[in-house]
């Protein structure tokens, strides 16, 4: 069995073009269900700063292949001036367990990359996208996950992207305890992103999103008040900071727009932070008096105040990455062997029978319970024959083990 991944994430590529590869729910559960047959199986890991296909397949799969994949899945064609990274075997694995531990995040060692790990994983099992191997890998990278934040200080020192948003916002426009926060976006970003303003001292939240029930909800949890969709260009004018974490598949908020909500605010500015992939607002927002924008990729300057000292971690937490990619590697190892295990003891059962009834044919007068001595005997000599070369395949085989077996028993005669 075959493990790859191929995608794009912050380090190479910036948001205008990792936005056209990103899925929220309702795309993903569809993508799902698009991946081609031939590809074994699969899961998608779509966040803010990163989109990626995982596969385990019978085959390798090359990264062109991999590529057309995610852009038929996404509904895109193949873009020119993306560059995808593609890894397969244990590097793939190692990526996978360096993403879960939050040392390849934007703001190294934050915790909500493990919690979208268990999604993508969930999503792949909800649309049956998924196979054992997949289940394995992913089952073993939410370990590592919990295991870099259990026995290392990487968490400690992490801020999540919301959080950052909100420091941001402190800096820029001082005490919140007077200002109004407009909160565009009920997923779990923008809860976080309003619970952590709440945190904060934000004197007033407004709650909006396409969903009234769900502004509803987070607005009477934290004492805001929820906002009607169609009123949003109403309540930007009276906020002092808005923060955008939607699922929408395209801008929410163009530069019109925002013209018409600073026309009546003299000279109070707004801070926008866009902390969504795609973005909700259109970068030409940028241009319109009064408004400060930031989007996903402005953060990464953020984060540097604190990372020093989730650096230091990182040496600890690729220790357990190690660790965690030998355990994988070894238990993908035994799975290689195991039709190879099977065979063989298909075989030696088959020669086993075919002379035990050759020889109780000559022994016509043995009683029933001698039949079952003689049986139970050849059977046991089977097995302890068959005992240490089935363990050491099993822990300790590769490739060239399973090979010499099959050609030796003639297994695939």
């Amino acid at each position: 069995m075959h493990v790859s991944v191929t995608g794009v994430s912050h380090h190479e590529t910036p948001v205008e073009l990792r936005e056209r590869f990103a899925f929220n729910g309702e795309q993903l559960a569809i993508a799902l269900t698009r991946l081609p047959a031939d590809l074994g199986g699969g899961a998608i890991l779509s966040t803010c700063n990163r989109s990626e296909l995982y596969l385990a397949s019978e085959r390798p799969v090359s990264r062109d292949e991999a590529v057309t994949a995610v852009a038929a899945m996404r509904g895109e064609p193949p873009l020119e001036g993306v560059t995808f990274y593609h890894y397969e075997g244990v590097e793939a694995v190692r990526h996978l367990f360096r993403v879960a531990a939050g040392i390849e995040s934007l703001v190294i060692g934050e915790s909500e990359i493990l919690g979208q790990v268990r999604e993508a994983f969930s999503a792949s099992t909800a649309a049956g996208s998924g196979n054992p191997v997949l289940a394995r890998l992913f089952h073993s990278a939410l370990r590592m996950g919990r295991r870099a934040r259990s026995e290392t200080d990487i968490g400690a020192h992490g801020l999540s992207v919301s959080a950052l948003a909100v420091s941001l916002s402190r800096r820029l426009v001082g005490d919140l305890r007077r200002k109004t926060v407009l909160v565009v976006g009920a997923g779990d970003a923008g809860r976080r992103a309003a619970g952590a303003l709440v945190q904060n001292g934000a004197g007033r939240l407004l709650v909006t999103t396409r969903r009234s029930g769900l502004a509803e909800e987070i607005a009477s949890e934290l004492n805001g008040v929820a906002i009607p969709y169609a009123e949003m260009t109403k309540a930007l004018a009276e906020a002092d900071v808005l923060i955008t974490a939607t699922a929408a598949p395209e801008a929410i908020i163009r530069a019109p727009d925002m013209a018409v909500a600073m026309a009546g605010r003299s000279d109070r500015p707004l801070l926008a932070v866009d902390i969504a992939v795609p973005r909700d607002i259109d970068a030409a927002v940028r241009e319109v008096p009064g408004v400060h924008l930031f989007d996903i990729d402005d953060l990464q300057a953020a984060a540097e105040a604190n990372l020093e000292a989730r650096r230091r971690e990182v040496g600890a937490v690729e220790v357990i990455v190690e660790d965690e990619v030998t355990r994988f590697q070894t238990w993908l190892e035994a799975q290689r062997a195991q039709p190879t295990i099977a065979g063989l003891r298909q075989r030696a059962e088959a020669v086993r029978r075919a002379e035990l009834d050759r020889t109780l044919s000559r022994i016509p007068n043995l009683t029933d319970d001698d039949r079952r001595r003689i049986e139970a005997m050849t059977e046991s000599l089977v097995n302890r024959l068959l005992h240490d070369p089935m363990t050491r395949l099993r822990e300790d085989g590769n490739e060239r083990h399973v090979e010499a077996l099959r050609e030796l028993f003639g297994l695939d005669e």
